[in-house]
Protein backbone atom coordinates (compact mmCIF):
# COMPACT_ATOMS: atom_id res chain seq x y z
CA UNK A 1 0.00 0.00 0.00
CA UNK A 2 1.36 3.28 -1.05
CA UNK A 3 1.41 6.73 1.27
CA UNK A 4 -1.35 8.03 -0.92
CA UNK A 5 -3.32 4.83 -0.75
CA UNK A 6 -2.98 4.74 3.36
CA UNK A 7 -3.60 8.55 3.10
CA UNK A 8 -7.12 8.13 1.31
CA UNK A 9 -7.92 5.07 3.00
CA UNK A 10 -6.77 7.20 6.29
CA UNK A 11 -9.46 9.52 5.18
CA UNK A 12 -12.27 7.30 4.61
CA UNK A 13 -12.05 5.81 8.23
CA UNK A 14 -9.80 2.38 7.72
CA UNK A 15 -8.52 1.16 10.95
CA UNK A 16 -5.94 -0.69 8.79
CA UNK A 17 -4.67 2.07 6.55
CA UNK A 18 -3.91 3.55 10.25
CA UNK A 19 -1.90 0.43 11.27
CA UNK A 20 -0.34 -0.19 7.94
CA UNK A 21 0.71 4.06 8.72
CA UNK A 22 2.48 3.17 12.14
CA UNK A 23 3.76 -0.03 10.91
CA UNK A 24 5.36 1.48 7.85
CA UNK A 25 6.62 4.97 9.69
CA UNK A 26 6.97 4.55 12.90
CA UNK A 27 10.71 3.62 13.21
CA UNK A 28 11.05 7.24 11.36
CA UNK A 29 9.04 8.98 13.67
CA UNK A 30 10.54 7.68 16.86
CA UNK A 31 13.71 8.38 15.84
CA UNK A 32 12.64 11.75 15.01
CA UNK A 33 11.39 12.68 18.28
CA UNK A 34 14.83 10.78 20.03
CA UNK A 35 17.04 12.83 18.23
CA UNK A 36 15.45 15.46 19.68
CA UNK A 37 14.44 14.89 22.85
CA UNK A 38 17.09 11.28 23.54
CA UNK A 39 15.02 9.70 25.85
CA UNK A 40 13.20 6.51 24.53
CA UNK A 41 10.31 6.57 26.68
CA UNK A 42 9.35 10.64 25.66
CA UNK A 43 9.91 9.71 22.18
CA UNK A 44 7.53 6.83 22.24
CA UNK A 45 4.78 8.84 23.65
CA UNK A 46 5.49 11.91 21.64
CA UNK A 47 5.60 9.12 18.82
CA UNK A 48 1.78 8.41 19.81
CA UNK A 49 0.34 11.81 19.89
CA UNK A 50 1.93 12.21 16.08
CA UNK A 51 0.17 9.55 14.98
CA UNK A 52 -3.16 10.62 16.84
CA UNK A 53 -2.39 13.64 15.33
CA UNK A 54 -2.32 12.68 12.02
CA UNK A 55 -5.51 10.33 12.12
CA UNK A 56 -7.35 13.29 13.08
CA UNK A 57 -5.99 15.55 10.79
CA UNK A 58 -5.85 13.71 7.70
CA UNK A 59 -8.45 15.00 6.29
CA UNK A 60 -6.25 18.49 6.12
CA UNK A 61 -3.38 16.47 4.39
CA UNK A 62 -3.09 18.35 0.99
CA UNK A 63 -0.42 15.88 -0.69
CA UNK A 64 1.63 18.75 -1.67
CA UNK A 65 4.66 16.98 0.75
CA UNK A 66 5.48 14.03 1.12
CA UNK A 67 3.88 12.02 3.85
CA UNK A 68 7.27 11.63 5.68
CA UNK A 69 7.97 14.96 5.67
CA UNK A 70 4.58 15.76 7.21
CA UNK A 71 5.50 13.17 9.61
CA UNK A 72 8.87 14.75 10.10
CA UNK A 73 7.41 18.30 10.62
CA UNK A 74 5.02 17.27 13.42
CA UNK A 75 7.36 15.02 15.20
CA UNK A 76 9.91 17.93 15.62
CA UNK A 77 6.93 20.17 16.53
CA UNK A 78 5.52 17.85 18.82
CA UNK A 79 8.95 16.80 20.57
CA UNK A 80 9.78 20.68 21.05
CA UNK A 81 6.72 21.71 22.64
CA UNK A 82 7.43 18.94 24.97
CA UNK A 83 10.68 20.27 25.77
CA UNK A 84 8.70 23.66 26.83
CA UNK A 85 6.83 22.33 28.39
CA UNK A 86 8.85 20.24 30.90
CA UNK A 87 11.10 23.21 31.08
CA UNK A 88 13.49 20.75 32.08
CA UNK A 89 15.04 21.84 29.38
CA UNK A 90 17.10 18.12 29.72
CA UNK A 91 18.38 18.00 25.95
CA UNK A 92 20.24 14.32 25.33
CA UNK A 93 19.55 13.32 28.93
CA UNK A 94 21.34 10.07 28.25
CA UNK A 95 23.71 11.80 25.81
CA UNK A 96 26.43 10.88 27.39
CA UNK A 97 26.39 7.56 27.72
CA UNK A 98 25.33 7.45 23.78
CA UNK A 99 28.47 9.13 22.66
CA UNK A 100 30.65 7.47 25.10
CA UNK A 101 29.69 4.15 23.46
CA UNK A 102 29.20 5.36 20.00
CA UNK A 103 33.17 7.53 19.94
CA UNK A 104 34.57 4.84 22.01
CA UNK A 105 37.12 4.32 19.27
CA UNK A 106 37.06 8.01 17.81
CA UNK A 107 37.91 9.34 21.56
CA UNK A 108 40.74 6.72 22.56
CA UNK A 109 43.68 8.30 23.87
CA UNK A 110 46.59 6.32 22.18
CA UNK A 111 48.14 4.23 25.11
CA UNK A 112 45.13 4.19 27.42
CA UNK A 113 42.78 1.35 28.14
CA UNK A 114 38.98 1.97 27.24
CA UNK A 115 38.27 0.31 30.78
CA UNK A 116 40.05 2.86 32.76
CA UNK A 117 38.00 4.81 34.92
CA UNK A 118 40.37 8.25 33.88
CA UNK A 119 39.53 7.05 30.00
CA UNK A 120 35.22 7.08 31.06
CA UNK A 121 35.86 10.02 32.97
CA UNK A 122 37.19 12.17 30.36
CA UNK A 123 34.51 10.58 27.45
CA UNK A 124 31.62 12.12 29.59
CA UNK A 125 33.09 14.93 30.35
CA UNK A 126 33.34 15.49 26.54
CA UNK A 127 30.13 14.64 26.28
CA UNK A 128 28.86 17.09 28.80
CA UNK A 129 30.58 19.46 27.39
CA UNK A 130 29.11 19.22 23.52
CA UNK A 131 25.66 18.84 25.00
CA UNK A 132 26.30 22.09 27.13
CA UNK A 133 27.48 23.68 23.85
CA UNK A 134 24.26 21.99 21.31
CA UNK A 135 22.10 23.04 24.23
CA UNK A 136 23.65 26.81 23.94
CA UNK A 137 22.33 27.19 20.55
CA UNK A 138 19.38 29.51 19.17
CA UNK A 139 16.47 26.76 18.77
CA UNK A 140 15.87 26.61 14.84
CA UNK A 141 19.86 25.94 14.66
CA UNK A 142 19.69 23.25 17.06
CA UNK A 143 16.73 21.54 15.44
CA UNK A 144 18.45 21.78 12.30
CA UNK A 145 21.93 20.72 13.51
CA UNK A 146 20.08 17.39 15.03
CA UNK A 147 18.02 16.68 11.99
CA UNK A 148 21.39 17.37 9.66
CA UNK A 149 23.67 15.07 11.90
CA UNK A 150 21.64 12.82 14.29
CA UNK A 151 18.64 12.34 11.86
CA UNK A 152 20.64 12.68 8.99
CA UNK A 153 18.58 14.38 6.50
CA UNK A 154 19.54 16.24 3.25
CA UNK A 155 19.61 20.26 3.25
CA UNK A 156 15.74 19.85 1.22
CA UNK A 157 14.77 17.53 4.02
CA UNK A 158 15.32 19.56 6.27
CA UNK A 159 13.81 22.47 4.82
CA UNK A 160 10.89 20.62 4.18
CA UNK A 161 10.40 19.70 7.68
CA UNK A 162 11.18 23.32 9.22
CA UNK A 163 9.36 24.92 6.24
CA UNK A 164 12.16 27.35 5.33
CA UNK A 165 14.07 27.43 2.12
CA UNK A 166 17.45 25.07 1.46
CA UNK A 167 19.39 28.54 1.62
CA UNK A 168 18.19 29.09 5.26
CA UNK A 169 18.80 25.88 6.07
CA UNK A 170 22.40 26.15 5.12
CA UNK A 171 22.88 29.13 7.38
CA UNK A 172 21.59 27.61 10.04
CA UNK A 173 23.69 24.97 10.00
CA UNK A 174 26.64 27.03 9.08
CA UNK A 175 25.71 29.06 11.87
CA UNK A 176 25.34 25.99 14.28
CA UNK A 177 28.70 24.69 13.36
CA UNK A 178 30.52 28.24 13.56
CA UNK A 179 28.79 28.85 16.91
CA UNK A 180 29.82 24.52 18.23
CA UNK A 181 33.59 25.40 17.14
CA UNK A 182 33.93 28.82 18.66
CA UNK A 183 32.69 27.19 22.64
CA UNK A 184 34.31 23.77 22.28
CA UNK A 185 37.20 25.27 21.32
CA UNK A 186 37.55 27.81 23.94
CA UNK A 187 36.45 24.65 26.25
CA UNK A 188 39.48 22.80 25.15
CA UNK A 189 42.18 25.46 25.01
CA UNK A 190 40.99 26.03 28.27
CA UNK A 191 41.66 22.42 28.69
CA UNK A 192 38.63 22.36 30.52
CA UNK A 193 38.87 18.22 30.51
Amino acid sequence: MSDTEIIEQLKQGSELAFKKLVDTHQKLVVNTCYGLLHNREDAEDIAQDVFVEVYRNVKNFRADAKLSTWLYRIAVNRSLNHIRDNKKHKWFRSFEDEVAAKNNELLKVPGAAADEPEYDLENKQRAVMLREAINSLPEKQKVAFTLSKYEELSYQEIAEVMDLSVSSVESLLFRAKKGLQKKLYKCYKKKCI
